[in-house]
């Protein structure tokens, strides 16, 4: 990720406004990305660390790798309420302290159940992402509130590309399970850096009459964002559980290595390319979500006839131009649809929309694996994202008609 996709220097108005400057979102985005280690990087360990707990065939790890997913999705609209009430940044301070205590918990577990506490607790109240970007989203707007999201992003996948590999190359000095004592420290330090960030000020709240109208018409965005975000997560997240499983099946022979990279090829072109991305999609975002979803299904299908390195490695690549056309122009209409409305609300409802979807995810490709082996969640995400590629591109139409209409 460059450093064009960060915010330039806030102009004296926007400072005035509480704006932030270039270093400042820099900085948000880097105790994003610390505070994220622990929770990216240890639950592929669970097989790992279960059965020191009294789990010894580790049968509960599927369950249990979704288990901060589902609780930082039922909590992400309470949080975000609170946010816009009490501060954005006092909530997301609350979310890397809320880290800190689960993960001291989940490393002092000595059984499975106090485990499990420990990572309902880490759902529950961590939720960083939605609580980074209601606090960016008081503070920025259009173009520039865009570019911190699509940082963000940047954040999250460099996290879960580096995590596991830290993670890994610590385990034979600190078993997985007590590294979490260690992770700790991550959102802890956090949290100091946070503090010495300016709270943003909170937007006048509309009035009674003047504002109704432009509200109610901004509801159809709203909505088509809330879709777009299921649709996006659901479709690219469930070729992540039994992609392992799958390239090892096809590629007999393949070593650890080599698997790790293909998992993690389509998150390296997010980073490569989401900064050259968003000025090229940043006023056309819609265009951009019917591209990604196509090439998100393209690269979902190639996955299913993929029997040779390079042919895996292409469709990875197929998938990761489609994964980040849509997650740079999902954060560009999620900035359009934040201007006047609550951000803490806003984000905190697409975070639960967002964990939605991968869960869904999960249990289909659970479902599907089971039933018709490693190769049947690539072909359900193909046929939904083939379904919202049509959809993305009626939404385009009209738009693109208008623009000929003109001219």
């Amino acid at each position: 990720m460059t450093v064009e996709t960060l915010p330039q220097q806030s102009s004296p108005s926007a400072a005035h406004s509480g704006g932030l400057d270039r270093r400042q979102v820099h900085a948000v985005a880097a105790c994003y990305f610390v505070a994220s280690f622990a929770a990216l990087g240890l639950p592929p360990y669970l097989t790992a660390i279960l059965p020191s707990l009294g789990d010894p065939q580790a049968s509960w790890a599927g369950v249990l790798y979704i288990v901060p997913t589902v609780f930082s999705g039922l909590g992400a609209p309470l949080w975000g309420r609170l946010a816009d009430r009490f501060g954005r940044k006092r909530l997301l301070l609350r979310a890397q302290l809320g880290l800190t205590v689960s993960f001291l918990l989940a490393g002092a577990a000595d059984s499975l159940p106090a485990f499990t506490l420990a990572l309902v607790l880490q759902g529950f109240l961590g939720g960083t992402f939605a609580a980074t970007n209601g606090y960016l989203a008081a503070a920025l707007d259009g173009s520039r509130l865009s570019r911190a999201l699509t940082l963000m992003q940047g954040s999250a996948r460099a996290a879960l590309v580096a995590a596991p590999i830290l993670v890994g190359a610590l385990s034979p000095w600190i078993d997985p399970h007590r590294q979490y004592l260690v992770m700790a420290v991550l959102p802890l330090t956090a949290a100091v850096f946070l503090s010495l960030l300016p709270e943003p000020e909170c937007p006048e709240a509309p009035t009674a009459t003047a504002d109704r109208a432009p509200v109610k018409s901004a509801t159809a965005p709203l909505l088509t964002l809330y879709v777009f975000e299921f649709a996006f997560v659901f479709a690219t997240v469930i070729s992540f559980p039994y992609l392992i499983a799958l390239a090892e099946q096809r590629l007999p022979g393949v070593d650890g290595t080599t698997t790790g990279v293909l998992f993690a090829l389509p998150h390296l072109c997010y980073l490569v390319f989401a900064a050259r991305t968003h000025r090229v999609f940043d006023f056309r975002p819609h265009t951009g979500i019917a591209l990604g979803f196509g090439l998100v299904a393209l690269g979902l299908a190639g996955h299913a006839v993929a029997y040779s390195l390079p042919v895996f490695v292409a469709v990875r690549l197929l998938l990761g131009a489609g994964l980040t056309l849509g997650l740079v122009c999902l954060a560009v209409l999620a900035a359009g649809a934040a201007k006047g409305r609550p951000p803490g609300r806003m984000f905190g409802t697409l975070e639960l929309v967002s964990k939605g979807g991968a869960v869904a995810a999960g249990a289909v490709a659970a479902l599907a694996n089971g039933r018709f082996g490693a190769a049947a969640p690539v072909v359900a995400g193909t046929a939904a994202a083939l379904l919202a590629a049509v959809a993305a591109t009626a939404l385009t139409l009209p738009s693109l008609r208008q623009r000929w209409s003109r001219r």
